[in-house]
């Protein structure tokens, strides 16, 4: 409870969760005001992710090179924000399917289950919802509203979001090919950070760098880390994409 203020832990008690945890039935369960703390990004899912002939959604799991460990998704609308999410330098872990947050709410007893829970580098929690704007039926738009409040009286930020644009998501997804680090070669990525020092096209610095075959994976590795940036939300990446080193000390 350090941390929080006296009117915090007086609103925080009407929440609570329910997580992976080691009692007798593999669950913990308490206060948030007394559990925010525990560190949700390293959780095991609260529910499962089936998988059954007639399914219209697309479950499945997705490689996470964050924290090199599979993390779920329920659609592949959710597989894209854990795409964003690994792709994302100020996220250290994260996780799907963290708790269940139980309120109650004109007399009834109401339960939530966030998408995922995120940290960041400065210890930041942030809980997310996977939900597009034209999907949000009154119960939904109740259970964002409750987790929000709760959130908020932790300290965590809580964000509702219906996933990345096109463009973005077909970038970031062809980047992540070349996430894991078998795509990494430090004298390669030496010489690509030299060449990208000026901006220029990019196969034009893979040729400049040698044979683009052995270059480009390498290169799409470091733009994956932001090592090198290149501009991922006005058009496809291609031959003519401006990259260059990242100025901004975000790379991973």
């Amino acid at each position: 409870m350090a941390g929080l203020s006296a009117a915090a832990r007086l609103v925080v008690r009407v929440f609570e969760v329910e997580f992976t945890g080691g009692d007798a039935d593999g669950r913990c369960r308490g206060p948030l005001g007394e559990l925010w703390g525990t560190p949700f990004e390293r959780v095991a899912p609260v529910r499962s992710f089936p998988s059954f002939r007639g399914q219209v959604s697309f479950p499945g799991l997705y490689y996470a090179a964050t924290m090199d460990a599979h993390v779920g998704f329920e659609s592949w609308l959710e597989r894209d924000v854990a795409m964003m999410l690994d792709f994302d330098p100020a996220v250290v872990a994260f996780s799907s399917q963290p708790f269940w947050l139980v309120w109650a709410q004109d007399g009834e007893r109401r339960r939530h289950v966030p998408d995922y829970f995120a940290r960041l580098a400065d210890g930041t929690g942030v809980v997310i919802d996977v939900r597009p704007d034209d999907r949000i039926e009154p119960r939904d738009a109740e259970a964002f509203a409750a987790t929000e409040r709760a959130c908020r009286e932790v300290g965590w930020v809580f964000r509702r979001t219906a996933g990345p644009g096109a463009v973005l998501a077909a970038n970031v997804r062809w980047l992540a090919g070349y996430r894991h680090w078998r795509c990494y070669r430090g004298e390669m990525a030496g010489l690509l950070t030299g060449v990208f020092a000026e901006p220029k096209p990019l196969m034009a610095g893979a040729r400049e760098a040698g044979d683009p075959l052995g270059v480009l994976p390498v290169l799409y590795h470091l733009l994956w880390k932001q090592v090198l940036s290149a501009d991922v939300t006005a058009g496809l990446l291609g031959p003519g994409s401006v990259v260059s080193v990242n100025q901004e000390g975000t790379g991973r």
